[in-house]
């Protein structure tokens, strides 16, 4: 009689019209919570799209089964086979699992029925796929502009949606960044007194730090700590008279090897690697800290110090160790052989000490790794080949892509990524990249002014693109520019059929400005503000800093030496990209991605407006910069030549510049906020002592190149 009820019920809901859900099971290893995590996203994207998830003893529609197979699939790969109404998930471990999850997370929210899944297979390119996240609670350096995410930090919501969004683009490791992280972790046993924290301060600090590490495990994530040395607490330095300057927020000071600070630091990171078995690592650094010592006696510290706490703890580890950035006794960057030679020579003798290889840390370009993708600096200089030559057994080279260039802006560059990539990344020797910034902490949104709901809460959010891009090409850098560009179209719909490629377009200006114009540190260059350290300050660049500043890249051609070059009678080669080149390439560039936009309706749709809106001032910015060159060019020619035509159209060409900046404040002034920015000099903006930043505030100093033009003389 039940049976001919129900019968009866499926006859009158056809008769309807109305479609009844379809059912679906995922069978999964409960036991296991890198499984139950995947059978969840599964389970939520389902329900999303009108599914049904009937339990495992229940009859479906649809059977979902997610398993290992480790003897078929190598370590991070996946399969999604379907076969009629039963769809196999297969990873070759854990984080395949998880990854062959959300890939089929993704084609659901992509509007693809179960009845179409398609059978596809990956594996991942690199092996380390890291997020760099400095934490802002005594942070590197002391700035209102990292302090303000202290409270976005400990929320661990926070933490879910950042991990989630790391997993979702197939990032594998997240390393927390911090000078002396250990009393937020443990209270030393036998150093009570360097704990600055009541028993209940400490256990809320704890608790923060397990949930963390649970929830990245959960994920199939590594996790380390990344650490500065010679540092220890406020606390201990008074208790025992030592290490008068090695806490926060001092960092350029001289190194502390009293017996004591070693004890206490030793013991500190076996401690730590005891009470947090869910921390897959530690990361040393060879720079801050210890001024005053050779990059031998800093190598042996390192040793004898965290290396040898480490090898005290009784379970398994990983370790980071970055290159020296020192090759005196001064915290001055500096390359040499006999550094290189002498790292590596340690690094060797830790052979089988550590599971799995020993990633080392080497920063690309310096810290503007979004400049060009050819490697031209690591920081301090030049990086010779000891490093590779011979090929190294016991590590491998992780590249460290700094982003001290873009913060509040949307960035995407596929093909930037992917050229990056295949320039650096193939090789051996090579274990992967850290993506991340120093002076920049994705966690708090204070950039966002309009009061209408937007898509995103937190910042990294706003950052979506920059985040799939560099996850899932790192991955597999074959991935399609389709897989970004439906991203789009799930958001915006048909309105979001051109966002990549005018992304791709506009943004592209960010690059070729810190590819024309050399920088070595953070604070050297912001690209997104057009500034740049002069002197003391940071600053707009001015039409003479853009004049006389060295390329970053080799192919690159600065505006003297192209104006002296052409004065002379001399030529470029066909692979050179001299002013004129860049000029060409920006204004085609830009005023095509204005194109793709202009007709876009974001009437009611807030976060549409700010995609739009970012194309167009990054596509003001870059013919700003195609003006301003062609300015620059003709003001240096009058001074070499005396031409008053060439001053006449300098002064004009700055004027269009002026313009286009004025284009971008009227964009930008009212959707952002003044931005804090960490900065070298704390009289940024005279008087500013917050480090506040719009494209507003510095209109006189864009103004101001206008006036040198017009005050020029030979």
């Amino acid at each position: 009689m039940k049976k001919f009820f129900s019968f009866l019920i499926i006859i009158s809901y056809l008769a309807s019209g109305i479609v009844l859900a379809q059912s679906v099971t995922i069978v999964y290893d409960k036991s296991e919570p890198q499984s139950s995590y995947a059978a969840g996203k599964l389970s939520e994207a389902l329900t999303e799209q009108k599914y049904e998830i009937a339990s495992q003893d229940a009859g479906s529609d649809y059977t979902i089964n997610l398993s290992l197979q480790k003897d078929k699939l190598a370590a991070e790969a996946f399969s999604i086979i379907p076969e009629g109404t039963v769809i196999a998930i297969n990873g070759g471990d854990y984080s395949g699992l998880i990854y062959g999850s959300l890939a089929l997370v993704e084609m659901l929210r992509n509007g693809t029925s179960l009845e179409e899944v398609k059978a596809i297979e990956e594996k991942p390119n690199l092996e380390f796929r890291g997020i760099k996240f400095n934490l802002p609670w005594q942070t590197y350096r002391p700035s209102s502009a990292l302090d303000q995410h202290y409270e976005t930090a400990r929320d661990l919501k926070f933490w879910e949606a950042f991990l989630d969004m790391m997993v979702e683009n197939r990032f594998n490791v997240i390393s927390l960044w911090k000078m002396h992280p250990y009393t937020f972790m443990i209270k030393a046993k036998n150093f009570p007194e360097a704990s600055p924290w009541s028993d209940e301060e400490l256990a809320e600090w704890q608790h923060l730090y397990h949930e963390i590490f649970r929830m990245a495990k959960e994920r199939a994530l590594d996790t380390y700590i990344v650490h500065w040395n010679i540092f220890v607490s406020e606390e201990f330095a008074k208790a025992h008279d030592v290490a008068k300057e090695n806490f926060y927020p001092h960092y350029y000071v001289p190194g502390d090897t009293s017996e004591i600070v070693k004890q206490y630091l030793r013991q500190s990171v076996t401690q730590v690697l005891e009470e947090y078995p869910n921390l897959d690592g530690i990361g040393i650094s060879h720079g801050e800290g210890m001024a005053g010592m050779s990059p031998l006696e800093r190598q042996q510290w390192v040793e004898d110090v965290i290396i040898a706490g480490m090898l005290e703890a009784n379970r398994p580890f990983k370790l980071i160790h970055r290159v020296p950035f020192s090759s005196g006794t001064s915290s001055e960057p500096g390359v040499s052989k006999n550094v290189e030679e002498v790292t590596r020579q340690a690094m060797e003798n830790l052979e089988d000490k550590f599971d799995g290889p020993i990633w080392v840390e080497i920063k690309f370009n310096w810290s503007h790794a979004h400049s060009t993708p050819a490697l031209e600096k690591v920081h301090g200089g030049k990086l010779g080949d000891t490093y590779f030559v011979p090929e190294p057994k016991n590590y491998k080279i992780t590249w460290q892509a700094r982003n001290e260039d873009f913060f509040a802006l949307r960035w995407g560059v596929p093909d930037f990524i992917r050229k990056h990539i295949e320039l650096n990344g193939e090789a051996s020797y090579v274990g992967g990249y850290f993506v991340g910034s120093e002076t920049y902490i994705p966690a708090l949104d204070y950039f966002t002014a309009v009061k209408e709901p937007v898509d995103w809460k937190w910042a990294f959010e706003r950052q979506w693109l920059f985040y799939k891009l560099w996850g899932r090409l790192l991955y597999n850098p074959n991935t399609p520019d389709e897989v970004f560009q439906a991203e789009f179209n799930r958001r915006y719909g048909t309105k979001g059929d051109n966002f990549l490629k005018a992304y791709s377009l506009a943004s592209s200006t960010q690059l070729r400005l810190a590819s024309l114009y050399d920088s070595r540190w953070d604070f050297t260059l912001y690209s997104e503000g057009f500034l740049a350290l002069q002197g003391d300050y940071t600053k707009y660049i001015s039409v003479d800093a853009l004049i006389n500043q060295p390329t970053m890249a080799r192919e690159y051609v600065s505006v003297k030496d192209y104006v002296e070059t052409i004065q002379k009678g001399g030529s470029f080669g066909t692979d050179s990209v001299t002013p004129l080149v860049l000029i060409n390439m920006l204004e085609r560039d830009n005023r095509e991605a204005l194109r793709l936009v202009e007709n876009i309706d974001v009437s009611g749709n807030a976060s549409l407006m700010y995609e739009v809106a970012d194309v167009k001032t990054w596509a003001n910015l870059g013919l700003h910069l195609a003006e301003k060159i062609k300015g620059a060019v003709d003001l240096q020619t009058f001074r070499l030549t005396g031409d008053e035509e060439k001053k006449r159209s300098a002064i004009q060409h700055l004027e269009e510049a002026l313009k286009y900046w004025d284009e971008v404040i009227k964009i930008t002034r009212p959707i952002y906020l003044d931005m804090r920015l960490t900065h070298y000099n704390h009289n940024f903006f005279d008087a500013n002592n917050d480090n506040l930043f719009h494209w507003a505030l510095i209109r006189d100093e864009v103004a101001r190149d206008i006036e040198i033009a017009r005050n020029a003389t030979r």
